[in-house]
């Protein structure tokens, strides 16, 4: 169970492919509603803290989309699943600890059992979204199709969920995206 301290009012799961702009989503809604708001929250900063330290990496680049972490992203994959198998909490754990802010944006939401942890720890305050785009938008922001990285579960494990209680489309229509955000903006207003 996650620790109470500091019980959420509203806990966002973001997910999505590689590339569909997660982090950009939750960024936006960061800087818009205030860092004494929310917190974004990511289950792969534990993930690659830990790794880093077991496999005597640099932590500081493993976080960011360079060709280092692409370079360990097949290891890292099997090493948390390893993981997650022992202890399908232990990441989501992690990344709640000391967190003070009413709202928590899960800016890497991959599997069922992450929404499940969440659901179980913080009940009617979570919510699920899904950030989709295009292939072609996905690829025009950098994306490859990598076999053993986007056929995992760690990209794939959400596809059948299919029960997201918001979808925002992020296929390169700011305007669009705009009025999707401002929904979801009104939405967190409503729980504070």
């Amino acid at each position: 169970m996650a620790p109470q301290a500091s019980a959420p009012r509203l806990v966002l799961l973001f997910s999505g492919k590689r590339k569909s702009g997660k982090d950009f989503v939750t960024e936006a809604l960061l800087s818009s509603l205030g860092a004494d708001v929310c917190a974004v929250l990511r289950l792969s900063g534990p993930l690659k803290a830990q790794y880093a330290q077991e496999h005597g990496l640099d932590f500081q680049r493993l976080l960011d989309a360079s060709t280092y972490k692409e370079a360990f992203r097949r290891d890292m994959i099997r090493w948390g699943e390893e993981k997650r198998q022992a202890d399908p909490g232990f990441f989501c754990r992690k990344a709640v600890e000391g967190v003070p802010q009413p709202v928590w944006l899960v800016s890497d939401t991959r599997r069922l059992s992450d929404i499940q942890w969440f659901r179980e720890a913080y009940g009617a305050a979570t919510r699920t979204v899904r950030v989709v785009a295009s292939e072609q938008s996905r690829r025009q922001r950098g994306w490859e199709f990598t076999p053993g990285v986007d056929d995992a579960e760690s990209e794939c494990g959400l596809d059948g969920f299919g029960d997201f209680d918001w979808v925002i489309e992020n296929h390169g229509d700011e305007q669009r995206l705009e009025e999707q955000l401002e929904n979801l903006r009104k939405f967190v207003h409503s729980r504070l």
